[in-house]
């Protein structure tokens, strides 16, 4: 049995209350069952989703304050007055301000961009920023994925006669801004979609302003909606949908210049955006000025786009080094700490605080748990940085209970950025572990896999993953599919250089399916042909020498029944990959240390007599020496109630192999004695072995049988008849018994099959009576 790392949640939708209505031949059940999971269930709702039309995005008019703010900009220009768009430091903050500022451009007007600094000056607008626009001429400023929470900073612009455009798509707080317009869905009754992005909004904005819709500014749209990760449906999925479009077939030198930098030929999907160009163009607003992103996106220069994103390139392999090297620091400081706390905090001074926040989605990644990463400033005496949770806790609501620890707090349920005095670390994490440890229980740690549906080996084929990739583009609210199958594996391998990964080969009559694991070469050892494998996983195509194959992506893998691991017939076992990977495990054997290729620190040998009280249950068990008779084995097993049991079974003197006298042999022998009189062991052995084909074992162990029955005596290497011996069977010998009983135990549990070994330990697992006759002849 192999427990996975995640909870998987299956997808079993109520076919009472969903389901797909009419008839739609041109879909299969497998897309059906899929689109109703995304609440679409007729064919009507079906072809709109997976053929995105332009015609059905929304009015930007319905965007309340949308003539306002149009008007006050056409004046502007017309009025030749200075225009500064004031935007954010991240992929869509920068994709919003390039998109505005390439609107603003075509309409002639005399226009510039600031994008704030991360480090000294924060998120959003701020006083000192208004102020120098103000100095600078500045009359009309248009804030892009930001200023929804700016009061003072409003309150600011009216002082200095600064007219404010605010659009923006982040929560609206208990006090708006006093701006000359608010362009924000959510402030916006009469505009149904409420999830654009900010980009979204400033295309909305721009279509406005140019008075056409401006197909040549999608692929803009396109990088800040899918690398802001907001839900991919509706008026974002038309528009990203379109805009991967526009991405593949994009003039723009700078996003040229990036796709070359980041290896993308052909069609440009999300994950090239959300993997390679988002990481891209948010490591430069992480490491310094956002600005050269602005400049990289707007560039009409091919040689200039070369030259920035190469620069562009360089800091997110800073970044990246930047990101390991602080994870490698902070799990040492985790590692230090002697107590498990429910959350993970580390804080440490020089840590960059523009990483903070992926250092943390590792930290979560690897420990299960909620992290905290603070970079702490010892001349403020403060720790600022960020948080990621799990899903089974609302760090935000959580946070807020203890909001006086902060000196400034915000976020959502699953991540946050804060800043708090440095003695209030440890009472942080005090009090959050509490909480976690009330709410949640050891089931919750667990990272959660949503899967789709259950698959055939029959129903993975190239045609499906066509199929799937209609559902495309992929993201928050609609995700990628995760399937599940349960097969036998055939054919387990770990690949890569390090043996990191798995690749894995199901069969099923005619059908294969190749399955590729990353990351998941360590669960190598525990992966048995004679055991189903259930993974669950993304299907894609693996294309290699112009042949192309269905093959699953393995995320997660697990294994729902006991297994017997076969080491039998090895002198030495390496067992550290499978006690690493257990919660608890029991050793019987004596002097394993020459058995082991590497000694467990926390070794203990126990025996199949040892006290009850040490043997307890634990998930695994390992079986070194063979035990007297079978209710030893079977005392050790009920106790212990493993789930997997490991065979280390290892012989040198076998009894089984051994040809066991027949009672003429004894009888032939004892006549012998008597005949003679006596039987010179050192001088006869010989002699008997030649004339009856005996091996000097043979004849060893019948005179011992003998002798305990006291039909002779043996003194001085001379074995003789007693006088007098009591009629007695073979079968009281201990000896006699023992050699029968350890026959026994070699073939049941040595020399059987695989099997056959399987079916014995299976029922006494179980706790079923076995057969004498099984114990006697084996199966």
């Amino acid at each position: 049995m192999l427990k996975s790392k995640a909870k998987w949640n299956f997808n079993n939708e109520d076919s009472e209350t969903t389901k797909w209505m009419g008839d739609s031949p041109d879909l299969s059940p497998v897309i059906k069952e899929l689109l109703v999971q995304r609440g679409i269930n007729t064919l009507e709702s079906a072809t709109e989703f997976l053929s995105p039309k332009i015609e059905n995005l929304l009015m930007p008019e319905n965007l309340s304050d949308m003539d306002t703010a149009s008007t006050r900009v056409h004046k502007a220009i017309e009025q030749e007055e200075k225009i500064l768009v004031f935007g954010d430091y991240d992929a869509d903050g920068v994709s919003s301000t390039t998109l505005l500022m390439s609107a603003l451009k075509e309409l002639g007007a005399d226009c510039d961009f600031y994008i704030p600094n991360r480090f000294t000056e924060g998120y959003g607008p701020n006083e000192k920023a208004f102020t120098y626009a103000n100095e600078q001429g500045y009359q009309l400023i248009i804030t892009v994925d930001c200023g929804i929470a700016s009061v003072k900073e409003a309150a600011l612009a009216n002082e200095l006669g600064l007219d404010l455009i605010i659009t923006d798509h982040h929560e609206p707080q208990n006090e708006l801004p006093q701006a000359l317009a608010i362009i924000h869905p959510k402030c916006s009754p009469e505009y149904q979609f409420k999830e654009l992005a900010g980009v979204g909004i400033a295309f909305k904005f721009a279509q406005c302003l140019l008075g056409y819709f401006p197909d040549h500014l999608l692929d803009l749209v396109a990088i800040g909606t899918i690398a802001d990760l907001v839900p991919l449906v509706s008026e974002n999925r038309i528009l990203s949908f379109y805009g991967l479009q526009k991405l593949t077939s994009t003039t723009r030198p700078g996003i040229e210049a990036l796709k070359n930098q980041c290896k993308i030929e052909g069609n440009v999907s999300e994950e090239d955006v959300g993997f390679r160009i988002g990481p891209r163009l948010n490591a430069v607003g992480r490491l310094q000025d956002a600005r050269l992103a602005v400049e990289l996106l707007m560039t009409e220069d091919q040689e200039e786009a070369e030259q920035l994103a190469e620069i562009v390139q360089g800091l997110n392999q800073k970044r990246q080094k930047i990101v390991n090297d602080i994870v490698i620091e902070a799990e040492a400081l985790v590692n230090e700490k002697e107590e498990n706390f429910g959350i993970t905090i580390v804080a440490k001074e020089g840590w960059n605080e523009g990483v903070l926040g992926i250092v943390a989605s590792k930290l979560v990644r690897k420990y299960d748990r909620p992290a905290i990463v603070l970079a702490i400033n010892s001349d403020k005496g403060t720790a600022k940085g960020s948080a990621r949770s799990i899903q089974a806790f609302d760090l935000f609501q959580n946070c807020m209970k203890v909001r006086d620890y902060f000196t400034h707090f915000g976020g959502h349920s699953q991540a946050a950025g804060m800043t708090l005095p440095i003695e209030n670390v440890s009472l942080l994490q005090q009090k959050l572990s509490e909480m976690i440890n009330e709410q949640l229980t050891k089931e919750d740690f667990k990272q959660e896999i949503t899967i789709s549906k259950t698959l055939s080996l029959q129903e993975i084929n190239e045609e499906l993953v066509n199929e799937v990739s209609q559902l495309a583009p992929f993201g928050m609210a609609n995700p990628k599919p995760t399937f599940h199958i349960n097969q036998f594996p055939s054919n387990v391998r770990q690949i890569g250089s390090m043996h990191n990964h798995l690749k894995i080969q199901f069969r099923q009559d005619a059908q294969q399916v190749d399955g590729i694991g990353f990351g998941l070469g360590e669960f190598f050892p525990f992966i048995l042909e004679k055991n189903k494998l259930s993974v669950v996983g993304e299907i894609g195509i693996n294309e290699w020498n112009g042949n192309r194959k269905a093959q699953i992506l393995i995320q997660d893998l697990q294994i729902e029944e006991h297994q017997l691991f076969d080491h039998r017939g090895k002198k030495q076992i390496d067992i550290m990959p499978f006690i690493e990977n257990t919660d608890s495990w029991v050793t019987i054997g004596e002097n394993l240390e020459n058995r082991l290729k590497q000694v467990p620190i926390n070794l203990n040998q126990l025996s199949y007599n040892s006290n009850e009280t040490l043997l307890e249950p634990a998930n695994t068990l390992f079986l070194f020496d063979l035990p007297e008779n079978t209710d030893e084995l079977s005392r050790v097993i009920q106790l212990i109630k493993p789930v997997n049991i490991h065979a280390c079974f290892y012989i040198e003197d076998s009894q089984y192999l051994k040809s066991f006298p027949t009672r003429t042999d004894f009888k032939n022998f004892y006549a012998l004695i008597i005949k003679r009189g006596y039987f010179d062991i050192k001088k006869d052995l010989f002699s008997l072995m030649k004339g009856h084909d005996w091996t000097e074992e043979r004849i060893r162990f019948m005179l011992n049988v003998f002798f305990e029955l006291e039909f002779v005596t043996i003194e001085g290497g001379l074995a003789k008849p007693n006088t007098s011996p009591l009629k007695r069977d073979l079968q009281e010998s201990r000896l006699y018994q023992q050699r029968i009983e350890r026959s026994k135990i070699e073939k049941t549990l040595y020399y059987s099959n695989y099997d056959d070994l399987t079916q014995w330990l299976k029922r006494l697992t179980e706790d079923v009576d076995i057969p004498k006759e099984e114990l006697t002849y084996g199966l």
